[in-house]
């Protein structure tokens, strides 16, 4: 008696499940890979604009540097800074204080400012 050609039902179904394992894995792989292109997009992004906006506060006078925000236009949009200018405690020399401001800046990126970058910087203000 000759056995008919073909696979049987369970040979089927386990070919589907490794199937089904395999795409599930591709599929949470491909969607990682996305995740973190969009993060390296942010961080390179973010510390240029970053390196940019604090260029533009130092070139300010000390009359001129205060906290502020905003966005960087229609360059890049959904971009936003937001800049805080503290005079830090500083002890001794008591003068010192008069002449130095702590610089924090954050530029964010999308409505919930999930992506964020920080930046502090010091700045020692001199006579004009």
């Amino acid at each position: 008696m000759k056995m008919p050609r073909g696979f049987t039902l369970l040979e089927v179904m386990v070919a589907m499940a490794i199937i089904a394992i395999v795409l599930t894995a591709i599929l949470g792989s491909q969607s990682q890979s996305v995740s973190l292109a969009t993060e390296a997009r942010f961080s390179t992004t973010a510390a240029f604009l970053a390196q940019s906006k604090m260029a533009e506060l130092e070139a300010l006078g000390p009359e001129e540097l205060t906290s502020g925000s905003g966005d960087f236009g229609e360059d890049f949009p959904g971009y936003t800074w937001n800049v805080v200018v503290e005079t830090p405690p500083v002890d001794e020399p008591e003068d010192v204080s008069n002449y130095l401001r702590a610089l924090d800046l954050r530029v964010s990126f999308g409505e919930d400012e999930f992506y964020q970058y920080r930046l502090r910087r010091y700045v020692f203000l001199q006579k004009r």
